[in-house]
């Protein structure tokens, strides 16, 4: 859909809920695949895009396997990390984004040897604090050359509670140079309640004044994106999508301004919502005033920029500009920036909007 309909919202945005890892570019991989002899099902950059990209509505478990075919080639390397953060901020700043959360695993980055499915080609023993020191520094020359700002998430897995202590004393220790927050990614039908080490790592965030936000509500009902709020005290929710179907809890969280980070295409592309865009959960989100922003996910998967999203929003959910321009403040003002950081976002916008 991008690039077919002309850009609805040429002025700046924000976008908080972007992975790192599945936002590379298909050059990248093939040049570092080549580099460390990784034997790819392909080397030719169309036929990678129609292996690695959802065309059409599929599952989330489906989709989350496209990183396997790919991940091998990143996952780590020292070089291709810090490459693959750099080109982001360039990739981001291209789109008229002016502020941007990334998030990733340093587990997953790292090639951790207990991560699902193996990577292998390691280029030697790579911590996932390494992991952090690198994303930051790719991240950190992006900013001087490309001008805009971006600050890192660093995610908890369902499956592997035992990571989850090491991530956030990560978001601790690196608060002062890029990390905003933490997040908890992964299959949502696990409970967390059969899982104290994720709770008791977000009661830690909590204690430490690091900024919170969860998966839920994107492969699994209401009761997942509760469970988020009052257990593990989200700010702000990943997708959270089932809230509709619980008129009470999503009147509660409406009345809290809980933010939830909604991303059109990729929604529909993981099974997560109905095709039909005009029946989104995000119409609902924008006649209620919800506190909301609009995201790309994982732009390569889905083969978007954030473009598409917007796009998606102004012909089928009927987005002014002057919807678009309240949306980004909301998301300005629902990011885990510092306070003087946000107002200094808030005033940029404001100026650009014409509100000044």
């Amino acid at each position: 859909m991008a690039g077919k309909s002309p850009i609805p919202f040429s002025k700046p945005k924000v976008e908080l809920h972007v992975h790192l890892d599945g936002a590379i570019r298909l050059k990248t991989i093939l040049y570092y695949a080549k580099k460390r002899k990784i034997q790819l099902p392909t080397e030719n950059e169309d036929e990678l895009q129609k292996l690695i990209s959802c065309s059409k509505p599929s599952t989330l478990t489906e989709v989350l396997l496209k990183f396997s075919h790919y991940m091998p080639v990143i996952a780590g390397s020292r070089e291709a990390i810090q490459q693959i953060a750099y080109e982001l901020v360039e990739d981001k700043a291209n789109e008229g984004v002016i502020y941007f959360e990334a998030r990733y695993s340093p587990h997953y980055l790292a090639n951790c040897n207990v991560h699902p499915i193996p990577w292998g080609h390691s280029e030697g023993d790579l911590s996932p604090d390494e992991v952090v020191k690198i994303v930051n520094q790719g991240f950190q020359r992006g900013q001087q050359d490309f001008g805009i700002k971006v600050r890192s998430i660093l995610c908890c897995m369902r499956h592997m509670e035992a990571w989850s202590t090491e991530v956030v004393e990560l978001c601790k220790k690196y608060e002062n140079d890029g990390v905003v927050g933490i997040d908890l990614a992964g299959d949502e039908s696990m409970d967390c309640n059969s899982y104290p080490g994720h709770v008791q790592a977000f009661e830690m965030a909590v204690k430490y004044g690091v900024h919170r936000t969860v998966h839920a509500g994107e492969a699994s009902p209401p009761q997942v994106i509760r469970e988020a709020v009052e257990l593990l005290k989200a700010e702000r929710i990943g997708h959270g999508y089932s809230i509709i179907k619980d008129p009470l809890l999503y009147k509660e969280l409406l009345l809290k301004q809980i933010h939830f980070e909604a991303c059109p295409c990729s929604s529909v592309l993981t099974g997560a919502c109905d095709p039909d865009y005009t029946k989104h959960p995000i119409v609902t989100f924008k006649r209620d005033k919800a506190n909301f922003s609009l995201n790309t996910d994982d732009p390569l998967v889905f083969n978007s920029t954030i473009h598409t999203d917007y796009i998606i929003a102004a012909e089928y959910m009927n987005f002014s500009e002057a919807e678009f321009m309240a949306m980004n403040l909301n998301t300005a003002r629902s990011s885990f920036l510092r306070s003087e950081e946000k107002e200094e976002l808030l005033h940029q916008l404001c100026k650009a909007y014409g509100m000044e």
